[in-house]
Parts: structure tokens; C-alpha cells; sequence
């Protein structure tokens, strides 16, 4: 697993989405007062795959986007759009593995309240889940 974060933080490297957020991109929580917009994202699963041709890996992997831009959606669109096109049907190396593809299976978009010790507030939560396949 290890591989496949390095691979998807190398991806990450100088892109759109990286510009968007300001590098702030966590690995499953962000730190404490991070400020927004950033991304976090984390292992929901992985599941071995063992057929004829080999053995293989369903790894499910959700990126939360977060904005506090909520006048309008136009940030975390944006965010949203630079991490389609970075992750959709991409292509990328992985040690010790090859990369079978990365599909997007689901993206939901919510407006969320989280209370801090100065109150609450509210933000945009841009749910996205992949599934990458590779061959071990």
C-alpha cells in the first residue's frame, strides 16, 4: 500500500490540484486547524483478486475535497475538475505492481458544519471514491 500512496502523491506532484489547494493534500485526516481549501484521502479498502491470469488488487480510495468558499462552487468545482482530470482513466508507475486502471466510481458534493472552539462553520465536502486495480 505504501507503493500506491507514494505513486498517487508523485501524481499529485505540480499539478492543478496541488496549485488549487496549496499543497495541502493529508493522508487520511487532515492536522488540526488546516487551512482550507485542502484534501484528504485515505484507504477505504483492499481486497485481493486471485483468477486464472493472476493475482490482482481492488484498492477503493476516497479524496474528500473541503472549501469554505460558499457564496458559490466555483472552488471546489474547480478542485473537482483538476482532480478528474489528474485520476480519471490515468496512468501512473507503482513499485512492485502494475496499474490496471483508475476509475472513478462515485463523487457526491455536501455542505458540512464542523464546530471548532472559536463556533461553527460550514463548508463544502466533495466526497470522491476510485477504484484502482493492479496486478501484483
Amino acid at each position: 500500500m505504501l507503493n500506491l500512496k507514494k505513486a498517487i502523491y508523485g501524481k499529485l506532484a505540480g499539478s492543478l490540484l496541488t496549485a488549487d489547494i496549496g499543497g495541502r493534500f493529508y493522508d487520511t485526516q487532515a492536522v488540526e486547524g488546516a487551512e482550507y481549501p485542502y484534501v484528504v484521502y485515505m484507504i477505504v479498502s483492499d481486497a485481493p483478486d486471485n483468477v486464472f491470469q493472476g493475482y490482482y488488487e481492488d484498492v477503493l480510495i476516497q479524496f474528500s475535497l473541503f472549501s469554505t468558499t460558499l457564496d458559490n462552487s466555483t472552488e471546489i468545482e474547480t478542485m473537482f475538475g483538476h482532480l478528474k482530470t489528474l485520476f480519471d482513466e490515468c496512468s501512473f508507475n507503482i513499485t512492485d505492481q502494475t496499474l490496471i486502471w483508475m476509475r472513478r466510481e462515485n463523487a457526491t458534493l455536501n455542505i458540512e458544519d464542523h464546530t471548532t472552539p472559536e463556533g461553527t462553520i460550514q463548508f463544502w465536502h466533495y466526497a470522491v471514491d476510485y477504484l484502482i486495480t493492479t496486478k501484483v
